[in-house]
């Protein structure tokens, strides 16, 4: 096959760690070309202990095709031998051309940790070192969270220092903000590569070959966005009269469109690769659009030098990741009237619909595969099928969007220890009885009864909510007024006490006599991190409750704002306070850490950066981190009830 110009190795991201077990290991990786490889893993410390070395058999790989000269490979390996637990492991992957293997130093050196000659990881027995975040944004000014999981995992001294995993815990791209030299990159990539185009409907242009050529290309993709009958009542009004349609955010000039765009914005967050096929330009004329382009020009150059460090920690730990909205579109289902705006027409509806398929594609896959199984079906009818034209088949790409929409399966668990139960906040919403405008609970009651049948009879537990199921009352609060007044997206009025019903039943589940004694809920979605002990009032034999929030790996909160929010939250909602009878959280006894090197009684830490919770046998936290990305961090302490 011939292949495309612009970079020397075939392999254009990955491999990614994914799902690790004694008898199976996946990794994920995107190449220019359909590959042939071989698989070794050994002893790090014992190298003539081969638990692999052979060919990667038929059954063990999926390929599947995206452009003319782009596949996407993910593989399933079941070891010859058993996997041992807590020792150091090593893997190389081959590349075979005409019967000789081309391996992981030769073809991605930046992957392979200090002197070693190929990448590798630490199988664990129990989850005794956890790393998690969420909300990567990578024009944001912060350093990337990712060079600190490298930095970790590169000085890690022994099997037992080695994180047993890395959860991502939301907004691993954002699809629905995006820089306009990153767009620049994604238009090279998608022209590169060949990355197949589409038919467009109900837009106010017909094929996404036209998203480079449009007069609103560039920081103008929300006049390109699709309007309805219901865009009215979906509106927010911003300070200066500024109009916000629901189906985007207030950034939304860049919003990704096109499949190929999805696929090309995965490809260079999580490899410095695909870069090399980027050429310099500025593709706007206007003055203060210009001044924008370059000062954003500056964050993404400093994000690319990073994605060296970034690619090899992401190749050295088991990664685990789950959706949340920006990985889609701010505001993903938050109402029931959100839903009917969006689904219900054409083009917004391919819109999310390609978002979606990118997470399957590039996130979704590898964390479980055989649940995801029966999608690749329609996956490969789509993408497989041979073509004229390197274009989507459109009725084919519909009917696989309505699969996607349907399907239920997008929560996990593994069967680690403790147990690690990987929530769906999204999918399975429970839509407002009052007014389809309210925001919708985060799960419905099905979801939630299967949550808890999940759980049931578990002594402890590691639940990944991408949105704190604890969050900050007074934010919450805010959150409670302006849905009151009818404009919850103004504020993104979504969280776990939002919906009565989901709220309660949630709650419901933690006084169940029979639920886990330890429950370590790590979460994102906020830009700002803490952590609360939490137990039930009046219940003397309750489950002991960590809720712990890790945000963002490349984002942060408005300082300013962050500190008055924080104070504000410790006068209003003191333990003394009258109002906390006003939340749904009063049978509920909250003790917040608060973080050192903050003055005293500050609970939110506001640096980017990475989580990290160390558990006890027994799934108790001995501690509580944020570290962050630039160096440094904090240690979260107890502090007082509240």
């Amino acid at each position: 096959m011939e292949a495309a110009a612009g970079t020397a190795s075939p392999v254009l991201a990955g491999p990614l760690l994914r799902h690790t077990a004694t008898d199976r290991m996946v990794l994920w990786l995107a190449s220019r070309e359909p590959l042939d490889l071989m698989i070794r893993v050994t002893g790090r410390d014992q190298p003539q202990q081969h638990y692999l070395d052979r060919a990667i058999r038929g059954d063990e790989l999926t390929r599947l095709r995206v452009g003319s000269h782009a596949w996407l490979h993910l593989l399933e390996i079941t070891p010859d031998l058993p996997l041992p637990r807590d020792t150091f492991l090593e893997y190389d992957l081959g590349i075979v051309t005409h019967g000789t293997p081309r391996w992981v130093q030769d073809w991605a050196p930046h992957l392979c940790p200090g002197n070693r000659a190929r990448p590798g990881f630490v199988l664990k027995s129990r989850l005794d070192r956890i790393l998690h975040g969420s909300c990567r944004r990578p024009h944001h000014p912060a350093a990337d969270g990712l060079l600190r999981v490298d930095e970790e995992l590169q000085s890690a001294a022994n099997p037992g220092e080695v994180p047993a995993l890395l959860l991502m815990t939301g907004d691993q791209i954002y699809a629905d903000d995006v820089a306009g030299p990153m767009l620049h990159a994604i238009h090279c990539v998608i022209h590169q590569l060949g990355l197949y185009q589409e038919v467009l409907e109900g837009a106010s242009l017909a094929h996404s070959r036209e998203l480079t050529s449009v007069a609103n290309a560039y920081y103008h993709r929300d006049e390109l966005l699709p309007k309805s009958e219901f865009n009215e009542e979906l509106t927010e009004r911003f300070f200066g009269g500024v109009r916000k349609p629901v189906f985007t955010t207030a950034n939304a000039g860049n919003h990704l469109i096109s499949f190929a765009e999805v696929i090309a914005m995965y490809l260079l967050v999580w490899s410095p690769t695909p870069w090399s096929l980027v050429t310099a330009a500025e593709p706007v004329s206007d003055v203060d659009e210009l001044a924008r382009y370059r000062r954003e020009q500056q964050a993404i150059d400093a994000f690319r030098a990073g994605l060296p460090k970034a690619a090899r920690a992401l190749a050295n730990v088991p990664v685990y990741m789950i959706f949340d909205d920006h990985d889609i579109s701010d505001d993903w289902n938050l109402s029931a009237l959100w839903e009917t705006t969006a689904y219900e027409h054409p083009f917004s509806r391919r819109i999310i619909g390609n978002a979606l398929l990118g997470y399957l594609l590039c996130q979704g896959w590898g964390n479980q595969p055989g649940n995801v199984r029966d999608l690749l079906v329609p996956c490969r009818q789509l993408l497989d099928a041979d073509r004229d034209h390197h274009e989507l088949d459109k009725a084919t790409q519909d009917q696989l969007i309505d699969n996607l929409f349907h399907f239920r399966h997008w929560h996990y668990s593994l069967p680690t220890h403790p147990k690690l139960v990987v929530l769906d906040t999204r999918t399975h919403r429970w839509r407002s009885e009052l007014r389809r405008s309210h925001p919708s609970g985060l799960m419905d009651w099905e979801a939630l009864t299967d949550f808890q049948q999940e759980i049931m009879g578990e002594k402890a537990v590691v639940v990944v909510s991408p949105a704190p199921m604890f969050g900050v009352k007074l934010i919450e609060m805010i959150q409670r007024v302006f849905t009151w007044f009818g404009k919850p997206l103004l504020v993104d009025a979504e969280n776990w006490m939002a919906h009565r019903g989901a709220a309660s039943v949630l709650l419901n589940i933690f006084g169940h006599p029979r639920t886990p004694g330890h429950f370590v809920i790590l979460s994102g979605d906020v830009h700002y991190s803490f952590a609360y002990d939490i137990r039930l009032r009046h219940k003397r034999n309750g489950p002991q409750i960590w809720q712990i929030t890790s945000s963002g790996i490349k984002n942060e909160f408005p300082n300013g704002l962050l500190e008055w929010l924080d104070r504000l939250n410790r006068w209003l909602f003191a333990p003394w306070s009258p109002l906390n009878w006003f939340t749904k959280r009063r049978r509920m006894h909250i003790r917040p850490r608060l973080p050192e090197g903050r003055e005293a009684g500050e609970r939110l830490w506001n640096h980017a950066g990475i989580g990290e919770v160390w558990l006890d046998d027994d799934g108790t936290p001995s501690a509580i981190r944020q570290l962050n990305a630039d160096g440094g961090g904090t240690v979260f302490q107890p502090g007082r009830d509240v």
